[in-house]
């Protein structure tokens, strides 16, 4: 026998779990050796960092808050990033015809907070007063001065139906450009896989109950992919026994209902993240039209009755 036979160093899993622009990110990569993945997560929580210095609105240095401070009274100019950013959710913004809207940070956050000492809903006029601020078309781009500007004085965008997604795509490029060729990044149910487990299988994404259980009720086998799962399970408010999301219609100021969970599958994890809350706001049948229209989208949808409804192509593992 030839002692002179080389042994193939073994690929390994490195995981590491942050609290990250107020949720929790897990990111989990495969490589040879700990150095070498503590250094690229290093890179990847950095990214994140920076990208919650940019959007977050819980800072008067962000751009997002430059660009609340002057809504009604001149264009903010902003890194091209966020321009980008900004354009593409208004994009969304227009295919979903407003069920996705970046100034639904114009909504009273009193007026639904979700906590446990709400007991009543606000009623249908004052719903609609906090809305009336809501029209992404009120948010003027300049492409040639890279300007945001909010038409009207007290509108407010924020960035919490797409940062994460957004996050979740520059930390897998900080990683794979560290050399990591197979991972997760996960931003709180907003996640994106690339490349094989160590045993050189794809990734098994447990799809959460709608109960809210730690239990999934389903996966499925992804790789190259992105998901974002999101449900009313997560944050809501019981009033006279009754169940409220905390997703709010932009068009009606009220809380959706008839969709009690969502899970959006395609390429991009910024995509699957801005692309989950306007199908709930849509409704099943909408939702599942629109989601059929789009090329390599897909989505799981399970409604107040536990009835489970897919888009064309989806195959589940039970």
């Amino acid at each position: 026998m030839n002692s002179d036979v080389l042994i193939k160093p073994q690929l390994e899993t490195y995981n590491r779990v942050e609290k990250l622009m107020g949720n929790r990110f897990e990111i989990t990569v495969v490589c040879l050796n700990k150095k070498h993945a503590d250094e690229s997560m290093d890179l990847a929580i950095g990214e994140i960092k920076r990208i919650e210095k940019l959007l977050t609105t819980f800072s008067e240095d962000s751009q997002t808050a430059a660009i609340n401070r002057a809504a009604g009274l001149h264009p903010v100019q902003v890194a091209s990033e966020v321009y980008q950013l900004i354009e593409r959710a208004n994009f969304i913004s227009k295919i979903t015809q407003g069920a996705f809207d970046l100034s639904y940070g114009s909504i009273d956050k009193r007026l639904w907070n979700f906590d446990q000492q709400m007991d009543s809903l606000p009623d249908k006029e004052t719903a609609m007063k906090t809305v009336h601020l809501i029209n992404y078309r009120n948010i003027i781009l300049n492409p040639e001065k890279q300007t945001v500007f909010l038409k009207e004085k007290g509108m407010r965008i924020g960035f919490g139906g797409i940062g994460k997604g957004y996050a979740a795509e520059r930390a897998k490029i900080m990683l794979q450009a560290s050399g990591i060729k197979s991972g997760v990044v996960n931003a709180a149910g907003d996640l994106t896989a690339w490349g094989a487990t160590a045993s050189g299988h794809s990734w098994t994404i447990g799809i959460a109950a709608p109960d809210g259980s730690r239990h999934p009720f389903s996966s499925l086998n992804i790789t190259n992919k992105a998901v974002a799962t999101s449900g009313t399970y997560e944050k809501f408010a019981v009033i006279q026994g009754k169940k409220y999301s905390h997703t709010i219609d932009p068009k009606t100021g009220y809380p959706v209902s008839g969709i009690k969970s969502i899970t959006i599958i395609c390429p991009n994890a910024e995509l699957a993240d801005a692309m989950a809350t306007p199908v709930m706001v849509m409704g099943i049948n909408a939702g599942l039209y629109l989601i059929n229209q789009m090329k390599d989208v897909e989505c799981i949808l399970i409604d107040d009755n536990d009835k489970l409804y897919t888009s064309k192509n989806i195959k589940l593992v039970q």
